[in-house]
């Protein structure tokens, strides 16, 4: 690996320019070209009575498949814009651009999906055996028996066109309301205040005091902003509901359950297996209590930190210790996380005007990933860099699959990325130089438990429980919030003094409109990934071929099959899910243990 590492990513080798860049004009126009040329093959393309008159539409198949690989390849270049530099208005330009070729996009792609949806079986039959056509079966077949579900192809245009300023219009409205709460602060500088994002930040102060009182602000502010959001999500959820209503669907988890290729039963039984293992993770936080001097924790006192680490770690160390415990595991993940490291496709400078947060975009067109962060030399922001690299690392393995085969769901997307953080986080925890740094790294650990097991499990039996409430009218703001702390009670098993009732408000995942049930797939993601990591475990060196063959089947395959196939598992069956939570467990176990003499 090369020295010194770049702190900033190349987004010139891609489109010199920037916002500005003539490439990327040209790249829109011709994009814009050509899904114009699909429209109009699209119009004139009808169902083949006979398998070989399929052949007829090879050239609609190929031009989808490429559209839709160029419209990711420029939204994510403006993503990448806007969170380098959040003053980029140009960037804001080419991401409505591209938004609006997106929109047009998928209703000639619906128009398509009815050809499909009316080809009878027999012809379907032979059309899928065709060589150039069969490697796209499992894709091509999915989108066929969505179609036969939805309403006809008018009417979902004429849904996608309404969603733009209805559905997806509340989606930017409620964001509208996020940037115009100012919460109060007062520290040793004076009084300010804090946009939400800042603000935030605060809940996970290492001073009580500051926690505890920005909690109080937060709760007010939310609750200032309640009836604006209380709207804001009826009516999302209203539209949702008719949506379904009019495609026949009467379980609000069809949508989100199809998306992630994954059965209510699999789902269920991994709930299950949680809840069960839940007693050991009420154990850790009623322990934690006590090693920070209280009765029982309250909301913002379950991530806190139980000490402070003052030792930071260079970025390159990071970068040098990743790639070596990657490659204990696979030579190949080493080697290709090197070359991200060389190449520059990360973004790790701490400066002004960035975007929060982290994420990983692919290129498909360039066949290349980036990824985006804040690096602050802390154990945790090493794990998010080893996170997001595992998303990239899963990208590349797909590079040669025609498009439509790399197009994974959300729950195995964070398992990629999820087993690339536990690889690292594990070897943090065996290389621990003292008790203290290895209590400090097993409570890290255990807090992702703490987030998939019950903050997540809380979204989700809030999100199901209004979706069924809705269903017989509007649910008023204080109703939203008494649902929100039911679920956190049952959640957290009633083990914490004090809930967060406006956390439906606050809370992002829920007004977005790109994914229905922003909770789920995180846990399903994770378990899998825990469950992966113990095979690795057993397995040893063998298992990092079976490893990448499973990511490379992630987007032509059900969940349930990619298992069978691969590890040859039921994931109905409770088995697999319950070693993962074993291993989970067996932190705790070694955390009271180590913690015992503190309490």
């Amino acid at each position: 690996m090369k020295k010194p590492l770049s702190l900033t990513w190349d987004l010139e080798s891609i489109y010199p320019g920037g916002s500005s860049s003539p490439e990327l004009a040209s790249f829109l126009k011709k994009l814009e070209g050509d899904i114009e040329s699909l429209q109009q093959l699209v119009k004139t393309s009808v169902p083949p009575v006979q398998a070989e008159a399929s052949a007829e539409l090879d050239k609609v198949i190929e031009l989808l498949q490429s559209c839709t690989g160029r419209l990711v390849q420029a939204y994510e270049f403006a993503t990448c814009l806007g969170a380098q530099n959040q003053q980029d208005k140009e960037a804001v330009r080419v991401a409505s651009k591209v938004m609006g070729l997106r929109a047009r996009f998928e209703g000639i792609s619906s128009q398509f999906d009815n050809v499909l949806r009316q080809t009878s079986d027999e012809v379907w039959a032979g059309w899928m055996e065709r060589p150039g056509i069969a490697p796209l079966q499992f894709v091509l077949s999915e989108r066929r028996n969505l179609a036969r579900e939805k309403m006809s192809p008018e009417l979902e245009s004429l849904a996608l066109e309404l969603a733009v300023d209805g559905y997806h219009g509340w989606s930017e409205h409620y964001e509208t309301i996020v940037g115009s709460i100012q919460i109060p602060f007062e520290d040793e500088e004076g009084s300010k205040l804090l946009s939400v994002g800042q603000a935030f930040n605060k809940l996970d102060d290492s001073d009580p005091n500051v926690r505890k009182a920005m909690f109080r602000k937060w709760e007010e502010a939310w609750g200032g902003a309640a009836e604006y959001c209380a709207d804001t999500l009826n009516h999302l959820a209203g539209f949702r509901l008719k949506l379904y209503a009019g495609r026949g669907w009467e379980d609000v988890l069809k949508e989100p359950l199809s998306l992630n290729r994954m059965s209510h039963d699999t789902l269920n039984v991994m709930w299950d297996v949680i809840n069960q293992s839940k007693p050991a993770l009420v154990s850790y936080l009623k322990r934690k209590a006590k090693l920070l001097g209280v009765d029982s924790l309250s909301w913002v006192d379950v991530g806190a930190p139980l000490g402070e680490s003052t030792e930071k770690i260079p970025y390159e160390q990071a970068a040098a210790d990743i790639v070596n415990q990657f490659r204990k595991f696979s030579p190949k993940l080493a080697e290709f996380s090197e070359q991200a490291f060389d190449s520059n496709w990360i973004e790790v400078e701490d400066r002004p005007g960035k975007r929060p947060g982290g994420f990983c975009v692919s290129f498909p067109e360039s066949k290349e990933s980036r990824i985006f962060m804040t690096y602050s030399g802390t154990a945790s922001s090493v794990s998010t860099l080893a996170h997001e690299l595992g998303h990239a690392y899963h990208s590349y393995l797909l590079d040669d699959q025609p498009f439509f085969n790399q197009n994974y769901a959300m729950n195995v997307a964070e398992t990629a990325s999820t087993f690339a953080e536990v690889i690292v986080s594990d070897a943090q925890v065996k290389a621990a130089g003292s008790a203290e740094e290895k209590i400090a790294l097993l409570e890290t650990k255990i807090q992702n438990s703490v987030a998939f097991f019950m903050n997540i499990h809380a979204r989700f039996l809030f999100e199901t429980r209004f979706y069924e409430k809705r269903k017989e009218g509007l649910v008023n703001a204080e109703e939203l919030s008494e649902l929100m702390e039911e679920a956190q009670k049952e959640a957290f098993c009633g083990v914490l003094s004090e809930y967060h009732p406006h956390f439906w408000a606050s809370k992002l995942h829920f007004y977005s409109t790109d994914v229905p049930f922003y909770n789920f797939p995180y846990t399903v993601g994770y378990m899998f990934s825990t469950g992966l990591y113990r095979l690795a475990l057993q397995e040893g060196a063998s298992f990092a071929d079976k490893y990448d063959d499973l990511l490379r089947d992630t987007g032509v395959m059900t969940l349930e099959d990619l298992v069978s196939k691969h590890l040859n598992v039921d994931l109905t069956q409770p088995d697999f899910w319950q070693g993962a939570a074993d291993l989970i467990v067996e932190d705790i176990n070694e955390f009271l243990s180590m913690t015992e003499h503190l309490a």
